[in-house]
């Protein structure tokens, strides 16, 4: 830990006037914390041969929270001072009302430690950012003569967040993040065509940036465009899918699990909501949701509220076993909370979120699973997509996809969409690959306006009877 590490109590706190604070406000409530959170972040674009952007901001606040019931009131201040503190909880007590709760348990504690403390944007410094991304145009270039226009950026960021509870307990976690982007353009024959690639996790900046590593991203990129660039319009109609392994589960991420998270299925309102214990895919499909992986994106040694992360089984064999909670949801369930409780920064709420979300690998051959399309798409790639959680219907693009026609891959094709529902897309796999790979580290993900980092992750599957929305005939 560095020696400004955050420390409220001890600059901007008197931490035995917080607690009793933070009391008053949970008196006669259900649960409640104070969320102290510092966090310090910066981001260089290079854009076209020249630095594009370059920014860095730096924030800290509270959030203070009682909750009673359904009901949470919420206050938040950018001032650490007992002053704020006191406005804070008369609007917090307001959920509260007349009391008569009883206060939550406190979360396990835990020594575990999954990312270093460092500061990702110390060690290297800002010329050299910039020479880094100068390099990375230079290299692209140098790679083919129809690279028009090279994209990069690197992201690095510092959180630190203090948890103080009622009881009296206190957790703390310091939460690195590196990133770094690649876009290319290429043209040729007039047309133009994009790719991108990228990578980062909790770690240091310097294993982002590490040659091999910025070279692959690159070369990956121009990959992408160079298919694009031979890519045909896509077919339109209703066919076999075989998802390539890694990014392409952040499809499960969205079609299934948004629809797992504990605050839809409590009220009711997810194509999930109770289905505990019944099939919901087919056999050996086991879907986690884990936020105890080393170094991942989606990794937290505890969520928002102070609990431990966990490895939490969601369906098992195909069987609905469980959904990702937060402690208001879990307890208003009857269920623990599984440490999904999440918030984007001290100004929100936490609420139930995923971390790294993936499914198990199967045994089949992933060459095989093509083999077996008579006449499908091979998707690869992913770009945006839009869910509706009541029904489970999604609509993804695909960046890089293939048609398959009696087994031999054939075409890139452009402008290919899958359509379907994810209840019914779990239940039609068909095959489920050997080979289970975690995404580079690039996913964030978006619920009430809020966004935090995830991982996916999945292997290959053969998905039977998915529309597809694209071009052609």
């Amino acid at each position: 830990m560095s020696s400004d590490a955050f420390r409220p109590f001890e600059t901007a706190l008197d931490q035995e006037s917080a607690l009793r604070l933070l009391r008053q406000a949970t008196e006669g409530a259900d649960d409640g914390e104070l969320f102290l959170e510092r966090r310090r972040s910066e981001v260089i674009s290079f854009d076209d041969g020249r630095v594009k952007t370059a920014s860095f901001d730096a924030s800290e606040g509270f959030g203070l929270r009682a909750v009673r019931g359904e009901t949470a009131g919420y206050a938040h201040s950018t001032t650490l001072d007992e002053k704020a503190l006191k406005r804070a909880v008369a609007t917090t007590r307001l959920a509260v009302g007349s009391g008569g709760g009883t206060l939550a348990e406190a979360p396990r504690a835990t020594n575990r430690k999954l990312y270093t403390d460092a500061d990702p944007m110390l060690g290297v410094s800002f010329p050299a950012k910039v020479d880094l991304l100068a390099e990375i145009d230079t290299y692209a270039r140098g790679l083919d003569s129809s690279v028009v226009q090279v994209s990069a950026s690197v992201a690095a960021s510092l959180q630190e967040v203090v948890i103080l509870r009622p009881e009296g307990t206190l957790v703390t976690d310091i939460r690195p993040m590196a990133r770094l982007n690649v876009s290319v353009i290429v043209e040729k024959d007039g047309r133009r065509e994009s790719g991108g690639a990228g990578g980062g996790g909790r770690v240091d900046l310097s294993g982002v940036i590490a040659t091999d590593v910025w070279q692959g991203h690159v070369r990956e990129a121009l990959r992408i465009a160079r298919v694009n660039l031979e890519a045909e319009p896509a077919p339109a109609g209703v066919m076999d899918v075989v998802l390539g392994n890694g990014w392409p589960g952040i499809l499960l991420h969205e079609a299934v699990g948004h629809g797992l998270e504990g605050d839809f299925n409590r009220k009711g309102t997810s194509a999930f909501a109770g289905l505990l214990g019944q099939r919901v895919a087919a056999p050996s499909v086991t879907v986690l949701d884990d936020g105890t992986i080393p170094d991942r994106r989606g990794s937290i040694t505890v969520d928002d509220e102070g609990t431990p992360s966990q490895k939490n089984v969601l369906i098992e064999d195909g069987i609905l076993v469980g959904y990702m909670q937060d402690r208001q949801n879990a307890r208003l369930m009857g269920v623990a909370a599984t440490g999904n409780g999440r918030r984007e920064s001290y100004a929100h709420a936490p609420m139930p979120r995923m971390t790294n979300t993936y499914m198990l690998s199967g045994k089949a051959d992933p060459a095989a699973m093509v083999a077996d399309l008579g006449d499908g798409i091979y998707a690869v790639g992913f770009g945006g997509g839009q869910v509706d959680i009541t029904n489970g219907k999604f609509v993804f693009s695909c960046t890089e996809a293939y048609r398959v026609k009696n087994g031999k891959i054939g075409a890139p094709v452009k402008g290919a969409t899958l359509i379907g529902d994810g209840p019914t897309a779990l239940r039609q796999i068909r095959a489920i690959g050997n080979d289970l790979a975690l995404d580079p580290g690039i996913g964030n993900c978006g619920k009430a306006g809020q966004w935090v980092p995830v991982g996916v992750g999945q292997p290959s599957l053969l998905i039977g009877g998915l529309t597809i929305g694209g071009a052609g005939g």
